[in-house]
């Protein structure tokens, strides 16, 4: 067997142990909590504000194949701990905010709560990757409460406006395509002027919304 077959029958035993369900569950749980938290602060911002700062809230968990993937990509071991200690995106969160600044208050919300611990930003708005992409990453750490026991868990929340998440949809797509070799230089470079394109759309849509606030 090839170094890769070995590995990849390790994850098949690993991922059908009971261990690997209750990890699993663990992450599920984390984001519940942590799309809780969120859900919570947009329904008392609704009612106490003109306008909400998270238009929606979408949940995934890592999928199996994209959890072995990773850990080969990284050269992680191939167990609960080398999963546990060195992938912090198996829980995800994606909030979808109307407007640049609103991604900041719901950033500065989330983080205020005692119980939420960061453990890394990066933020991708005031500096875009190369191809354009735009977005607010946290890996944040909340308590997740068990029958026996209280057991801190990572979740990966990523915050972006409308633009920006239609914009990572279509990189997305164009990343897993597989006959657009002949096209990839211009498909993007179109794909870094829409990017730029929706950037300034972003801003120019808050300064009028603050244009129209201040003139009431």
């Amino acid at each position: 067997m090839s170094n890769i077959e070995i590995k990849q029958a390790l994850f098949d035993e690993l991922k059908n142990s009971f261990e690997y369900s209750i990890l699993m569950m663990r992450y599920d749980s984390a984001i519940r909590e942590v799309k809780t938290k969120l859900e919570i602060l947009n329904n008392e911002l609704s009612l106490t504000s003109e306008e909400s700062p998270i238009a929606s809230i979408h949940a995934r968990r890592k999928k199996d194949v994209s959890i072995f993937n990773k850990l080969i990509r990284q050269e992680n071991e191939i167990s609960l701990s080398g999963i546990e200690e060195n992938l912090n995106d198996v829980a995800g969160i994606r909030v979808i905010c109307p407007f640049i600044d609103d991604i900041y208050n719901v950033v500065d919300m989330l983080t205020a709560q005692d119980d939420i611990s960061v453990i890394q930003i990066k933020d991708y708005i005031k500096n875009p990757k190369p191809n354009g992409y735009r977005s607010y990453h946290m890996i944040v750490e909340v308590p997740v409460f068990f029958s026996n026991e209280k057991k801190p868990m990572r979740c990966e929340v990523q915050i972006r406006t409308v633009g920006m998440n239609f914009w990572a949809s279509l990189e997305h797509q164009i990343k897993y395509k597989h006959d657009i070799e002949d096209d990839v230089d211009e498909i993007m470079n179109q794909l870094k002027h829409c990017a730029d394109t929706i950037a300034e759309t972003d801003k120019s849509m808050l300064q009028l919304r603050n244009r129209i606030k201040g003139s009431k």
